[in-house]
């Protein structure tokens, strides 16, 4: 059996996070998907609730931060934009674990991470709507909006995604909707 890192130990909580939300991330059933003893992962965490912590974590630098260093390789704001919705909604299973956090907002563990990965998410598209030119408390209203249209396109994408249609035409619509000229 082959020794089990840090990193699969999240993977396949991140994973499982994705599939059944917070209850989900145990112990027992995490070993068994990966082959591994119930010591392994206490090798690493000294709890679940650590494995829980490490794994909202990983999922904040992956689906934040990575995302957000990604898109400051676009030209401009208005690229950036369209690449980050691009990004965002280009894969479904993504927007899983975000939408099984919502659902576990009041968890103690959750609530935390996903305050903070809420409004980075939202100033970094403020950031981006001040560039474009708009001023700081429209940009603001923008960004909220544009983020409550992820979130709402993320929960139709995973529980009906042939009512949305074309990935294409949805990404443009949305940015056209939150730049407010349509």
């Amino acid at each position: 059996m082959a020794r089990r890192t840090r990193d699969d130990w999240t993977g396949v909580a991140l994973r499982a996070l994705a599939e059944g939300g917070v209850a989900a991330v145990a112990v027992e059933p995490l070993a068994a998907r990966l082959g591994a003893t119930k010591g392994s992962a206490y090798w690493h965490f000294p709890n679940r609730e650590a494995l829980l912590k490490a794994t909202l974590e990983r999922w904040e630098r992956e689906h934040t931060e990575a995302v957000i260093e990604l898109v400051e390789s676009a030209p401009g704001p208005l690229e950036k934009l369209r690449l980050l919705f691009a990004t965002v909604l280009e894969d479904v299973r993504h927007s899983a674990v975000e939408l099984a956090m919502l659902a576990a907002k009041d968890d103690p563990a959750v609530a935390p991470v996903l305050g903070r990965v809420t409004e980075r998410r939202i100033a970094y598209m403020e950031e981006l709507f001040v560039a474009l030119g708009f001023d700081a408390d429209v940009a603001r209203r923008r960004a909220v909006l544009a983020y409550s249209i992820y979130l709402g396109q993320a929960q139709l994408l995973s529980a009906t995604p042939d009512a949305v249609g074309g990935r294409r035409a949805l990404l443009e619509e949305t940015v056209t909707v939150v730049l407010g000229r349509g």
